[in-house]
C-alpha cells in the first residue's frame, strides 16, 4: 500500500534551505519516494490551517516512507532542514 509524506515547511533561512534542497532527493530516489508536489502557490479553502510551502512525496510502502525518515545518511541533511525551517510532517498510508 502507497505511503504520502506530507510536509508543510516555514523556511526562515532560505539560503540554508537551499542546502537541503539540493541534498534531499538523492534519499527520496534511494528509498522509491517520488515526488508529487513541491511547493507552489497555496490557497486556503476551508479551516483555518496556513501552510507555508507543501511537500507531498510517495513512497511505495510506509516501510519505506520510515526507512527515508531513518536513514543514517538523512540525518545531517534533516539537521539543515531542522535549523533552517519549522516542519509539520505526517504520514499517511492510502490506495
Amino acid at each position: 500500500m502507497p505511503a504520502y509524506l506530507i510536509a508543510d515547511i516555514t523556511v526562515h533561512d532560505g539560503d540554508r534551505f537551499k542546502d537541503y534542497v539540493t541534498a534531499v532527493p538523492a534519499y527520496i530516489e534511494k528509498h522509491r519516494g517520488k515526488y508529487l508536489v513541491r511547493g507552489g502557490n497555496v490557497e486556503v479553502k476551508e479551516g483555518l490551517w496556513q501552510p507555508k510551502r507543501v511537500v507531498v512525496i510517495e513512497f511505495p510502502t510506509k516501510e519505506n516512507a520510515l526507512a527515508f525518515l531513518e536513514d543514517p545518511g538523512y540525518q545531517p541533511v534533516a539537521a539543515i532542514r531542522q535549523e533552517s525551517a519549522t516542519t509539520n510532517l505526517v504520514i499517511v498510508e492510502g490506495s
